[in-house]
């Protein structure tokens, strides 16, 4: 849970300036509800969360001075190296991030990592000259299911098998081995593995007009993989999937839909009728689309297939070395899903999505043969360097920053001399490192509308404490001063400018192959080369 919205009583904050020398004043920094200079704020992170805050910021303060910082010298960070390549219509809303970077008070800063090495950018150097942080960095990595087995060969990270077909730098050369036989099983059953199975299973043909690597194509075009199992540990109404995704593998031409081993009506538990809507039309779907399997065998014939109420409980080989089978414990609902239901259509709803299982006593195991696997159980946002200086909490459970709801950051102690809870001062989040990698990009635009509203909301009524500047009593500093850091730190900072002579480059490259969108470098020094070019 959450902590509140606001703290009871009193409301504790520290100047950042003081917080960076670990010293707790006893009163607060001045505050004004007419600010006599414009915000100077920096969003950390390039992707739908850091682009809508900062659209939202500058509706709300059109005066407001925005750096945005990005680790590598391409933006839109998920839009671009997240969405599956055969969803073209999703990553428009990165028209966006291009109507923010026309505005003039806006500067986009590429190719720079906050971080502790030589050339990254200390935290500190952010803190110290903008009025406020706003962290929308995203997850950074996947979760892992820690069962004996995870490290043998042919057990892949869906998060690196999407940035590597999706051409995302640091998955270059994963070049995964899709001839290792003809089944796949993909663990997880959200969008992610959905996508995983569909660009397995897809005709190359429709992904070669897309924008996926040539590399990635490269690989498929050699794939054996004729069966995809995707396995879940709760029931059909519980998976995180989406109808819409369900209904675009249903309509994969010439893929058919293998039902599970157990009836519909087994797995689902509840009458149709008494359904709430969203539940049943996911119900229809499931049941509609349900065929006899084709066999994996004949050649040219593809199928895919559901599988619930399993848990993964090992990777298992005779060699120590390779993948051979996926071993999983039956699962069972905590309780009946009828029992849950009450008649008012949102609180069903809700009870029967949050339905649990627990592990089947005496326990119940089966096994998949499949030399190949996919890891799809979610992702997890990690602490960036320099966080815990800046008395910046992280809940590395949960993979959050703790905050309020609205995206102001709350720590449940500000360090040495004994205060109470309270907001960091200057210090928000949006998006995934906000609330978890979970909903998708309509609901991280409304999460960022969210943060951003709170941010400009404390600006104009000095209700939050905006404390920038350098801790040795100099004002704020803001890109210039920053800029400045990283040059000594001789950092090649890539702009706005600079990425759209990129992206010209990418979109020639996809013209000259075949007429497609774009064909992305999948290297930075490729990236940094079209500059020097």
């Amino acid at each position: 849970m959450l902590l509140p919205a606001r703290p009871p009583a009193v409301r504790h904050s520290v100047c950042c300036a003081c917080l960076h020398h670990s010293r707790i004043p006893l009163r607060r920094c001045q505050s004004s509800s007419t600010r006599p200079r414009p915000l100077h704020l920096a969003i950390i992170g390039s992707g739908p969360a850091g682009f809508y805050s900062a659209s939202r910021v500058l509706k709300k303060l059109p005066d407001a001075r925005i750096t945005m910082f990005e680790q590598l010298p391409v933006p839109t960070g998920l839009v671009r190296y997240g969405v599956a390549p055969d969803h073209p219509d999703v990553k428009k809303c990165a028209d966006t991030l291009v109507d923010v970077a026309k505005h003039a008070h806006f500067t986009f800063a590429g190719n720079v990592a906050i971080g502790a090495g030589p050339k990254d950018l200390p935290l500190s150097a952010v803190a110290e000259n903008y009025d406020a942080i706003l962290f929308a960095y995203g997850a950074s990595r996947d979760r892992k299911l820690g069962i004996p087995g995870e490290e043998l060969a042919g057990v892949v990270s869906a998060r690196a098998f999407v940035g590597w077909y999706n051409g995302l730098p640091e998955y270059a050369d994963l070049n995964p081995d899709l001839t290792r036989g003809d089944t796949a099983v993909v663990i997880g059953q959200g969008n992610v593995a959905l996508d995983v199975t569909r660009i397995l299973l897809a005709p190359l043909a429709e992904l070669r007009k897309t924008d996926i690597s040539e590399a990635a194509v490269d690989v498929l075009s050699r794939s054996k993989v004729q069966s995809v199992k995707v396995i879940g540990r709760r029931g059909p109404l519980q998976a995180p999937y989406t109808i819409k995704e369900l209904r675009e593998l249903m309509h994969l031409p010439s893929v058919a839909f293998a039902p599970p081993p157990e009836s519909w009506d087994a797995l689902i538990g509840v009458d149709r009728t008494r359904l709430p809507r969203q539940l049943r039309r996911i119900a229809e779907v499931l049941e509609r689309g349900s065929q006899p399997p084709l066999s994996p065998s004949s050649e040219g014939e593809k199928a895919w297939q559901l599988g619930f109420l399993r848990a993964p409980s090992a990777f298992l080989s005779s060699n120590t070395r390779d993948l051979e089978a996926v071993g999983f414990l039956q699962t069972a609902f905590t309780m009946p899903p009828s029992s849950l239901l009450t008649g008012d259509a949102q609180t069903d709803l809700l009870a029967l999505r949050a339905l649990t299982v627990h592990p089947t006593a005496p326990e119940t195991k089966t096994l998949i043969r499949a030399p190949l696997a996919f890891r799809s159980v979610g992702y997890q946002s990690e602490p960036l360097p320099g966080m815990p200086e800046l008395h910046i909490p992280f809940d590395a459970q949960r993979g959050i920053i703790p905050n309020d709801r609205h995206g102001r950051v709350f720590s449940p102690s500000l360090g040495p001399g004994g205060l109470t809870a309270g907001h960091v001062p200057g210090m928000y989040c949006a998006g995934w490192v906000k609330r978890g990698p979970t909903g998708v990009i309509a609901s991280t635009m409304a999460d960022a509308f969210g943060s951003a509203d709170a941010l400009a909301r404390d600006w104009l009524e000095g209700g939050a404490l905006f404390c920038g500047g350098r801790a040795g009593g100099g004002g704020i500093g803001g890109w210039e001063a920053v800029r400045e850091e990283l040059g000594r730190r001789g950092t090649r900072v890539v702009g706005w400018r600079d990425w759209e002579r990129i992206d010209g480059v990418e979109r020639a490259r996809g013209r000259e192959r075949g007429g497609k969108e774009r064909e992305k470098f999948r290297r930075v020094g490729e990236m940094l080369g079209v500059l020097d070019g």
